[in-house]
Parts: C-alpha cells; structure tokens; sequence
C-alpha cells in the first residue's frame, strides 16, 4: 500500500516517484534554471587563462562541466553513504570562485598552467571541505543566517563587474564596448525581463536559455547585414585586422563529434601554495554558501529547519564533487542559488522529478555538439544574461541577510564586512606595499575578506539580549496589537 502511495506522489512530496509525464518537464525546469550558470565560470577563466574559444580543449572542459554537474547533482539527491543531502538540490560548477581564480591565473602568469595550478588547489580544496562537512555540527553556530547572507551578497556584487565585462564583448576583446557588442547584449537582457516578468510557466522559468537563443539568432543576422571584421592599432602601433568579437564560428560545432568519452585530466596539474592557500580559503567561504542554500531549500521548500545530517552531507557532496571535477578538469561543484529560489518559488521538492534533470545534464555531457554549441557563445550574449543572473545571486544574499529583523548587532557585522571586506577585494591596490601572499588571499575579489570579516565578527562580538527569533515574534506581536486597534 505504502508503495501505491509513493508512486502516485505529487511533485511536492520530497519522496516518491510522480508520473514521468510531470516529472521530466519539473527536472527539465530545474536544468533550464542552471544550464548556463553551471557553464559560465568555465567559460570566463578559460578565457582569462588563454585556452581558445571553441577549442578542442575548451569543447571537452564543457562536456564534462555538464557531466559533472548530472552526477553529483544525483549524488547530492540520493547519497552515498553520509555524502549528500538527500535534499532537491542542484549542484554546478561556482560562479563563487570566479574572482579568486581569476586572481591566481595572473599570478601564475596565466596560460594553461594557471588552469592547471587551479585544479590542483580545488583537488585539494574539496578535501578540506569534505572534512570541514564532516564536523559541521559544532561548527554550525558559527555560519548564521547573517554570516551566510553576507556570504552571498559579496559573491553577487564581485560577479556584477564580471557579467558587465562580458556584456561590452569581453575586456580583452579588440572591440570591447562596440555599439555592436552593447546592443547586443541590450537585447538579450531585455528578452529575458519580458519572458520572465511578461510570461508564466515554461517560458518564464526558462527565460535566460531562451535570452541566450535569441542571442545567437540576433548575431546570425547581423552577420549576414554588418560587417564582420574590423582593423585597429595595436599596441606596437601596428594596424591589425580583426574578427568582431559577437561574429559566431559555427564550423567549431559543425567540426566536433556526435559522442564522446570525457577524458580524465584533460590539464596538466600544477601544485602552487600560491593557488592553493587562497583557494582552500574559498572554499570555507562556499562551504557557508551551501549551509544557506540548504536553509533556504528546507525553509523555503518543506517549511522548517534543516537538520544537522541534512547540512553536514550536503556540505561533504560540495567538497567531494568539487574533487572528482578537478579530475576531469572541471572548476569546483557547488549548490545552485537559483535552484533554491525556484524551489521556494513553486514549492516542487520531488527528488525523482529533480534527478530526472541530473540524468538529462549527464547525457548532455557525452555529446561534444552540444558543448561546442556554447563554447562559441559570444562574450555580449553571454553578458546580457550573465548580468541577470549575477544580480540575482545579490537579491539572494539580502534576503538571507533580511530573514530575521535587523539587530545592530548584524548591521555592524554586514557593514563592517562588506565595507572593509569587500572593499578591500574590490579596491586590491591598497594592498600593495603588503606580501603577495596577502595580496593573491585578498586582492582580485571582495569574497574572501567579506566572508573572514562576517565569521569573526560573528565570534567576538556580544550576542544580543533577544534572539533573532524573539526578535521576530515581538514585532509580529506589536503588529497584531495595531491591526486590533
């Protein structure tokens, strides 16, 4: 009987298997929410690390981004022994780490080293996370919801810069801030506004991959209308000829095969305490991110708290996953933000209907069309949507950080963490004179600091007479004493 049940669950049973018929279209939903954030970072660090667009080696690094992404969103699901949630988590590749890698790639001079030296540190990082998951319990008072939210708020605002980038061509391009590139990326953002504000349903939950379709359908014109090189100065005073940066190389897609096996280590490693420190330090910093990304799946979703279990092995599968990604090349795994949004949104928290979404992100990553499709994205399509979602991830941080009323308390720790925090990553130069060491750990990007800021302030400064709690029923008291007046 108990079978029957499960069965014919509802896609708002956390257990269960509803019918397919509901159950691939809600998994889809979920995939569409994160497809082209989990590709993002890869797309933006391999940039700055010089690997090519389109490239044999860039194509493989997005095959197995998606392949991923499929398997240790289904190992977050269902777990494997104390590793997972077993919670309708979506996990992706972090745009959380974007800033520090960028940081340690112009250390390492850039290149495919930098890469390489990147994937080390995250092999590396991922374990200590793994272990940092495995005491969580104890640990769990130190990350509060205002610890979490400071956390998130300062990895959105160090993306926005980022997304700006991309929206203007990229910053390395010849023609970066061409009309051209700006109009663009205009029109993709506005799609996307329209769809999601303007529509329900499908369209709307999916209007960044829908933004990003009608991108490339935008350059495709203005290639057969505009032209499609240019000339410039370049810096030896030479006058160059180049390809404007929204022009698509369709004969990348046409030139990559139907299937492929995902290769393990397609990077060289390269082992630097230069890349490792930092990084290791970040992923402290995201460990705090996925303990308020389960908060909001378990409160926004089922409606109570999340159990101890439940953070301790969600926070393991984040560490584990960003392991098995360095070794087949792929930047650190973490929980998606938007997916907790979503969840909150429409309250579907069906595993079965969300690992139908892991098995579709694994398909996808055994077909190198799909990957070289994205790999020749244009910098000014991706930015249109790039700003959106990294705006989004802002809005998230604020909500955490507004889950309960603002004591002084919490608005010196946010203040104080963003302000110092923050604007020491945003504004590195003042750190000039101080070691590299202390530069590459805080310079490039405001997460780190923020994020050591908030935890410490958290530890040292006197707790407040009342409780967050206490804090919240007394003014839902006084509101009701005035509604009755």
């Amino acid at each position: 009987m108990e079978t029957k049940e499960k069965n014919v669950a509802t896609p708002y049973d956390l257990d269960g298997k509803p019918p397919l018929k509901l159950a691939i279209p809600l998994g889809l939903q979920h995939v569409l929410a994160m497809f082209v954030g989990n590709l993002t970072p890869l797309l933006i660090i391999t940039g700055v690390c010089g690997i090519e667009s389109g490239s044999a080696l860039q194509v493989a690094l997005l095959q197995n981004a998606m392949l991923v992404a499929g398997i240790v969103t289904l190992i977050q699901i269902y777990t494997i022994g104390p590793v997972g949630g077993k919670l309708p988590i979506v996990m992706g590749t972090s745009s959380g780490f974007i800033g520090v890698c960028k940081s340690v790639a112009v250390t390492m001079g850039s290149g495919v080293a930098g890469y390489g030296a990147i994937l080390a540190a995250s092999f590396i990082g991922g374990l200590f996370e793994t272990v940092l998951g495995g005491f969580l319990k104890p640990l769990r008072k130190f990350f509060p919801a205002v610890v979490t939210g400071t956390v998130v708020l300062s990895i959105g605002l160090s993306l926005i810069s980022v997304g700006i980038g991309s929206f203007g061509g990229g910053s390395t391009a010849p023609d970066y801030g061409s009309l051209e590139n700006l109009f663009v990326g205009t029109v993709v953002l506005v799609v996307i506004i329209a769809l999601k504000h303007g529509t329900k349903g499908f369209t709307s939950f999916s209007s960044i991959l829908l933004g990003i379709i009608v991108g490339y359908i935008l350059v495709s014109i203005m290639a057969m209308v505009l032209p499609t090189t240019f000339t410039y100065t370049d810096e030896t005073g030479a006058v160059v000829e180049a390809t404007k940066s929204w022009v698509v190389n369709w004969s990348k897609v046409a030139d990559a095969s139907w299937f492929a096996i995902p290769k393990i280590m397609p990077v060289k490693w390269v082992f630097d305490a230069k890349a490792i420190v930092p990084i290791c330090i970040m992923f402290v910093v995201t460990a705090v991110e996925t303990v308020g990304d389960i908060s909001g799946i378990t409160e926004g979703g089922l409606g109570r708290e999340a159990t101890d279990k439940e953070l301790s092995g969600g926070v393991m599968c984040d560490g584990l996953g960003s392991s098995f990604a360095a070794l087949l090349g792929v930047l650190p795994n973490t929980s998606f933000s938007q997916n907790v949004g979503l969840v909150a949104m429409n309250k579907v928290v069906n595993r079965y209907s969300i690992g139908i979404g892991g098995i579709f992100l694994i398909a996808c990553g055994l077909f190198p069309k799909l990957a070289a499709l994205i790999s020749i994205m244009p910098q000014s399509v991706l930015g249109g949507a790039a700003v959106m979602m990294f705006s989004s991830i802002v809005i998230s941080g604020i909500q955490l950080i507004t889950k309960w009323p603002l004591s002084p308390r919490n608005v010196t720790i946010v203040s104080v963490a963003l302000g110092v925090g923050y604007g020491l990553g945003s504004n590195s130069a003042v750190l000039a004179q101080l070691p590299e060491s202390i530069n590459l750990i805080f310079g490039g990007s405001g997460i780190v600091p923020a994020a050591l800021f908030a935890i410490i302030l958290n530890i040292i400064l006197p707790k407040d007479e009342k409780t967050e709690v206490e804090m919240a029923e007394e003014i839902l008291a006084n509101e009701k004493a005035k509604e009755k007046k």
